[in-house]
């Protein structure tokens, strides 16, 4: 039971982080016109891509642009995603604190 919870926690860290970075380069950010500002979007997609993928899947599914098994294999692909960078961050923590 204990694994499980660390399982849902490590979700649940990551999908934070995620959703977090999404919404501070929604608000700062603009569409990148240059090298570095491709590199930098492709950065900050690696920790933001769970929300943006869920919330696309989710806008499409809901415009009828996409089936229930692609719509799920979305959410399942965005919890993958979010289950690795919550153990990338539960780990630094582990990590950090010495134990």
């Amino acid at each position: 039971m204990h694994d499980f919870i660390v399982v849902l926690f490590a979700i649940a860290a990551g999908m934070t982080a995620s959703g977090i970075m999404a919404s501070i380069y929604r608000m700062m950010a603009t569409e990148p016109q240059t090298w570095v500002g491709t590199c930098l979007h492709y950065a900050v997609m690696m920790i933001a891509g769970p929300v943006v993928l869920i919330s696309n899947s989710t806008k499409s599914f809901r415009e009828k642009q996409c089936s229930k098994p692609a719509y799920a294999l979305a959410m399942a692909l965005g919890a993958y995603w979010s289950f690795v960078t919550g153990l990338l961050i539960v780990s630094l923590a582990v990590v950090f604190r010495g134990t």
